[in-house]
């Protein structure tokens, strides 16, 4: 089943909406590594470290994005 197209047709939304969904994944992310350690499985945690930083990058990166283009558009 296909996802419904965007409620908003807009780079703007888009880009929010992602920048969003990499944050939570870095928050949802600190669950997961301290559930692998309770469980004594340091690799999925590492793992789950990875995965985390990669979403804090991408999430630096997005708001940069944001930033530039609300200044451009700003003023």
């Amino acid at each position: 089943m296909s996802q419904p197209a965007s409620a908003l047709k807009d780079k703007h939304y888009d880009l929010i909406t992602m920048l969003h969904a990499c944050l939570k994944g870095v928050w949802r992310l600190e669950t997961y590594m301290d559930d692998a350690l309770r469980e004594g499985d340091s690799e999925l945690a590492e793992w789950f470290g990875k995965l985390q930083e990669l979403n804090r990058q991408a999430s630096e990166e997005g708001k940069r994005l944001l930033a530039d283009r609300l200044l451009k558009e700003g003023g």
